[in-house]
């Protein structure tokens, strides 16, 4: 690091922006600029002391930027929460990896590794750089240097404390003088001068505070994308973390009996389950019951034969090339009867829906399910191909496309088309639990409400469900920070058919919320005795 004051000033400068846009503010697109201007600021830096990153490693801020702009786009919980987790991670995996670029090919333990390199060096890096830089100022001085005119620094502090004592009567005569010359310019004073009010000293330490600490630790990963990002030894890449220690017997046994017990219940699924209704009812079930039960613990099962075959992998001896088949082979079994698993909870997973409604939790599932069984035959592919190297890289890029795919899907969107639609055909619509969706949800009820298709009785359940959530979902702060896409959306939508909503009744009263719709049906807002949701 050459230009060393560029690094202080822009920590201080990052510091105060946080504390601009974050004190007394909600999230919103206040999150998306502040990672904006730590990546801005973080590649000025290390581009002025000419260090230049790995184009493996900027490969990353596709998605750093996508889930950034994400935070503000959507406001349901897990895809919001996703973003904001994901931003700051793959922020970090940026930082680690910034000159060396090897990220593709960390292994599980080198990210656990590196994230705790790093939260080493948001700590002790600044002290550590500062002991660097004292260090070689003293060399430089013991080889008879020749002296520099610059003053010693407690001389420069006292040089600029007395410019200030000398500055300070100055001025306080002058703004009395422009005070009393413009009314405008008095008040204006009178508001900067109360900014220094004696009570708000302990808000003032607190954030300066609070600005010093963020600023330090920003420095630490500036000095660590410059300084321990490159040259990574990858764990296991020479050695394996753990030598394989269990014989190609035992785990045949292991991996035969799962395949055995997998294939049985996969007849079963086909005699019972694919073979349609009718075969169901005659084992005393109704098609609503028997998705009922399950459709989770498929999820698990395949969820767990995935870690399954991981750590079998890792740890079995295989010294010719017949038993690396023979276990590739077992893997390849037991998948693709894991993916007929998938395909039955998926199928469950429908007729629950179908029978109760679609929610949150039933929308991750479905989603859940395709990325799961897409890292199930990529872990099989690596596993032929002897890569197994590179499954927390294809673990990062499923995990991303979930989180990607709950965006872009809109949760809550989707769950108000299905469950429209379900109502559309002789199901009820619940009104409480569809008002208690996120705005994402909004433009999508006023797309219904608007449709001509939609009957009498369901146009006036989804205008009940916009009046409550005109009631529930007030948002007065107008701070620009906390701005979102999907709250001006909806307010752009309901200002479409607002007109029609003011034809809605409100009936208020202690414990509930009641909406009487032009036709004279009552819809309670709130649900208290639970909704479809899980």
């Amino acid at each position: 690091m050459k230009r060393v004051n560029i690094l202080w000033i822009t920590g201080l400068v990052l510091g105060w922006f946080f504390d601009f846009l974050f004190w007394k503010a909600g999230l919103g697109i206040n999150f998306a600029i502040y990672a904006a201007l730590c990546l801005a600021g973080g590649f000025l830096v290390l581009s002025l002391n000419g260090i230049k990153p790995s184009w493996k490693a900027l490969i990353l801020l596709v998605p750093i930027l996508f889930f950034a702009a994400i935070t503000f786009m959507r406001l349901e919980s897990l895809t919001q929460f996703l973003a904001f987790v994901l931003t700051l991670g793959l922020m970090g995996l940026l930082t680690a990896t910034f000159l060396g670029g090897r990220w593709p090919v960390y292994s599980l333990s080198d990210y656990v590794v590196n994230f705790v390199r790093l939260a080493g060096s948001m700590i002790a890096r600044p002290f550590i750089f500062r002991a660097e830089r004292q260090k070689a100022g003293l060399a430089a001085a013991s080889a008879d240097n020749p002296p520099t005119d610059r003053k010693p620094g407690w001389k420069r502090f006292w040089a600029v404390f007395r410019g200030v004592v000398i500055a300070l009567p100055i001025i306080v005569l002058f703004a009395a003088l422009l005070s009393s010359a413009d009314l405008v310019f008095a008040q204006r004073l009178d508001d900067f001068i109360k900014l220094f009010r004696i009570e708000r000293l302990p808000e003032y330490i607190f954030r300066g505070a609070y600005v010093l600490i963020g600023a330090y630790a920003l420095m630490g990963l500036i000095l660590h994308a410059a300084q321990k990002s490159q040259g990574e030894k990858l764990i296991g890449m020479e050695k394996p973390l753990v030598a394989p220690f269990l014989g190609f017997t035992e785990a045949s046994i292991v991996l035969g009996a799962v395949v055995l017990l997998f294939a049985a219940f996969v007849i079963i699924q086909f005699q019972y389950f694919f073979g349609g209704q009718t075969n169901i009812g005659l084992e005393g079930y109704t098609y609503s019951e028997y998705a009922r039960r399950g459709f989770g613990e498929l999820v698990a099962v395949a969820f767990f034969s995935l870690l399954l075959f991981l750590g079998l992998s890792s740890i079995v001896q295989r010294s010719s090339t017949t038993q690396r088949r023979t276990f590739s082979g077992l893997g390849i079994g037991m998948v693709a009867l894991v993916a007929v698993i998938l395909v039955s909870a998926f199928q469950r997973l429908l007729l629950y829906e179908a029978a109760f409604g679609f929610t949150r939790l039933r929308m991750y599932t479905h989603i859940f399910m395709i990325w799961l069984g897409v890292l199930l035959v990529a872990v099989v592919v690596l596993e032929i191909l002897r890569r197994e190297r590179l499954f927390a890289a294809l673990a990062l890029l499923a995990s991303l496309g979930f989180a990607a795919s709950l965006a872009l899907v809109n949760v809550d969107g989707a769950i108000v088309h299905q469950n429209v639609s379900r109502a559309a055909a002789g199901k009820d619509l619940d009104v409480p639990y569809l008002a208690s969706l996120s705005t994402d949800a909004v433009p999508a009820l006023v797309f219904e409400f608007q449709d001509r298709s939609t009957s009498g009785t369901l146009h006036d359940a989804v205008g009940a469900v916009l009046a409550c959530r005109q009631l529930m979902d007030s948002h007065p702060n107008a701070d620009w920070r906390t701005f979102t896409f999907s709250r001006w959306q909806a307010d752009r939508a309901v200002g479409q058919v607002q007109q029609q909503l003011e034809d809605y009744e409100t009936i208020e009263s202690d414990r509930s919320l009641t909406i009487a719709s032009p036709a004279g049906t009552d819809y309670d807002c709130y649900n208290l005795y639970g909704s479809s949701g899980d």
